[in-house]
């Protein structure tokens, strides 16, 4: 899904070029894929389950598991593609170096990923994609940015889902913001489309000590949304000690993340949302608690 006029309003970054090659993880472009995390009571992450132990049923319909991995096996796991989107708007003042600090430390938690876009973020919406050995250059450009402007959350967001749509393999955003969002084009019921339409799976670090408390709870309830819509999480750290702790849990969940994949027995190309449902087919299991996207889109065509 294609956003227009926000795409054309972009400042594009020119970045090296990105080397490299892995597995591909769409064998097609019919493929349906879902990445789950499976948890206990406890919330402990269950990373050793196999493809057999999985049942999808999309709008109740039962499917066929047609591609499987696990993340804790590198070698088998689809490619990771990491975004980072940086918040450096005015309001984010207060918070810019806890949050500086925050992305250039997450910038060492996942160094398997084929490459990382960084999508810095006031009035205007920057981007720019980085390969593995030119995190430097990236984490020089996260620490240059000083907070100035409004901000263009939703538009920046909706530019790096669209960027994102052709990467193969798994995909990873992690957004930094104070959450409110003052400049978009892109409204927030637009976003959420967008968001159900993607397979990234997103992560929130809001930081919202220094806003007003009904303005915190307004944002805190629409990052857990977006969070949650993809599989992912929101965190609202107050300190450094409290991003560490939001970075070992986002890792071990990236670690422990099943790669699931199978071709609809819809083959009807009406763009209609399809409703997914995953579940855990072993009895003894059932207590389980999987988190992964609600469904998806079908793909449109014109009659």
């Amino acid at each position: 899904m294609r956003l227009g006029s926000v795409v054309a309003a972009v400042t594009l970054v020119t970045a090296l070029p990105v080397s490299g090659h892995g597995q591909t993880f769409r064998a097609n472009i019919d493929l349906v894929n879902f990445g789950v995390t499976v948890s206990d009571r406890r919330s402990a992450f269950v990373a050793d389950l196999a493809a057999d132990d999985f049942e999808i049923l999309e709008d109740g319909r039962r499917q066929t598991i047609t591609f499987f991995a696990r993340g804790d096996q590198q070698d088998s796991a689809p490619e990771i593609h990491v975004g980072l989107l940086f918040d450096t708007s005015g309001s984010m003042g207060q918070d810019i170096q806890l949050s500086r600090s925050a992305a250039v430390k997450f910038l060492n938690t996942l160094s398997d990923a084929k490459d990382m876009t960084l999508v810095d973020f006031d009035t205007e919406v920057r981007v720019a994609r980085y390969g593995q050995k030119d995190f430097p250059r990236m984490v020089e450009r996260i620490r240059a940015r000083k907070p100035d402007g409004y901000t263009a959350l939703y538009d920046a967001m909706g530019v790096y889902l669209d960027g994102s749509s052709d990467d193969e393999g798994r995909t990873i955003l992690v957004l930094y913001t104070d959450g409110g969002d003052t400049r978009s084009t892109l409204g927030f019921g637009d976003l959420m489309t967008l968001i159900r339409a993607s397979d990234v799976t997103v992560y929130a670090i809001g930081f919202l000590n220094n806003q007003s408390s009904s303005t915190r709870t307004e944002q805190r309830a629409r990052l857990y949304q977006i969070a949650e819509a993809t599989g992912g999480q929101a965190f609202f750290p107050t300190a450094m000690k409290d991003v560490e702790a939001a970075y070992d849990k986002i890792v071990a969940q990236i670690r422990a993340q099943y790669s699931l994949g199978y071709t609809s027995t819809n083959t009807k190309p009406d763009g209609q949302w399809r409703k997914v449902e995953i579940r855990i087919k072993r009895p003894e299991l059932k207590d389980l608690k999987i988190q992964t996207r609600k469904g998806y889109f079908a793909p449109y065509k014109q009659p």
